[in-house]
């Protein structure tokens, strides 16, 4: 029998064969706990992390886990836009696009990321 994580694991390099994110347009990765929601923007070409939000950080942030990770998504966009970042790639990491994930993405595109 196969573990979650394992799961998530075949899913997520799947997913990462066909995603790379570069100088133009970095990578958005999500990172999802129990409790918290994390972000980052990475340029693989690099290797270099260019930003990251968390709601770990931004504990004035209230409501319910999807109200927080949409926060966090317009938190990621209005940073990335600071740092002349305009498209992205997303990356879901292996999760399913549904519940936290899916807030997070339509905060970011609501923020104005584009992809």
């Amino acid at each position: 029998m196969i573990t979650k994580q394992a799961r998530r694991n075949k899913i997520k390099l799947r997913i990462r064969k066909k995603i790379r994110g570069a100088a133009e347009k970095p990578r958005l990765c999500v990172f999802r706990s129990n409790a918290e929601i994390y972000a980052q923007v990475i340029n693989d070409a690099n290797g270099h992390t260019l930003l990251s939000v968390s709601s770990l950080k931004a504990k004035d942030i209230k409501g319910t886990k999807c109200e927080v990770a949409k926060q966090v998504g317009i938190r990621v966009a209005q940073a990335a836009l600071e740092a002349g970042i305009k498209d992205v790639v997303f990356d879901r990491n292996g999760y399913l696009y549904h519940g936290r994930i899916k807030a997070l993405a339509e905060g970011a595109r609501e923020g104005g990321l584009q992809f």
